[in-house]
């Protein structure tokens, strides 16, 4: 595998859910987290946006083509399932792919590449069309131009700040967390912690006291304060996505 995948799998039989677990061991540079209950499963990708959902058809609550109907398009689909009559309505959800149980490695390596190159073309497509978002800060004596959508967190060290990208470069610059905070949307940026400042979008998971962002081993420490800010605006935002009320 040539790139860092975040993915998902959901299936109600857990026998199902460890083969697939034991697939992405093998290929490595795949996170997976799995999932028996369909509709937990479908706030997680809602909140999370995983590259790739691998979903069973057939399970109790919801069926997989109920939650792929559900699951936002720029999310790649492959489908798992022992009943092969689900295929022609699979692709009509517009899965990438449609593996039929029991299914061995090689086929699976050959659904996930294709996933890869699905999601490739998706990014270049979108870049293509999206103006750059870009602020500019004084490093080292020197106007420096950084793309918003580069910046996964920001670091405060002492009179400075620290700006790690996910090209993984990274920026000091002697500002205040605070001007930084101010430069940055905020609906897309948030303080979790005194010293930190993150990128909503690029979380992985988080817990009360600490944040995984995708494609960092370094886990970021949730303020008291803040984590119940954060966890109130993950709420707020999974609430608007899937049209819960109170």
């Amino acid at each position: 595998m040539s790139t860092n995948l975040n993915c998902i799998a959901v299936d109600d039989e857990p026998v199902a859910l460890s083969i697939i677990k034991k697939y992405c061991d093998r290929l490595g540079n795949i996170s997976l987290t799995t999932y028996t209950n369909p509709e937990v499963a479908l706030q997680k990708v809602l909140v999370e946006k995983p590259d790739i959902v691998f979903l069973d058809i057939e399970m109790n609550g919801i069926t997989g083509l109920e939650m792929a109907r559900r699951i936002p398009e720029g999310i790649c689909i492959i489908f798992t399932t022992a009943y092969a009559n689900y295929a022609l309505e699979g692709f009509e959800v517009n899965a990438v792919d449609f593996l039929h149980k029991p299914f061995f490695y090689q086929r699976f390596v050959k659904a996930v590449k294709k996933a890869e190159e699905w999601i490739k073309m998706r990014k270049v497509i979108y870049n293509a069309n999206k103006p750059e978002r870009l602020i500019t800060i004084k490093s080292d004596y020197k106007n420096v131009t950084v793309s918003v959508d580069n910046i996964v967190y920001v670091e405060s060290m002492d009179n400075y700040v620290k700006i790690h990208c996910a090209d993984n470069s990274q920026i000091t610059s002697q500002i205040s967390l605070k001007k930084m905070e101010e430069m940055l949307p905020e609906k897309e940026f948030m303080r979790v912690h005194k010293s930190y400042l993150v990128s909503i979008n690029k979380i992985e998971h988080y817990t009360k006291q600490s944040i995984k962002l995708r494609g960092y081993d370094t886990e970021i420490p949730i303020g008291r304060f803040y984590g119940i800010k954060l966890a109130d605006f993950l709420k707020d935002k999974l609430k608007h996505v899937i049209g819960l009320s109170e």
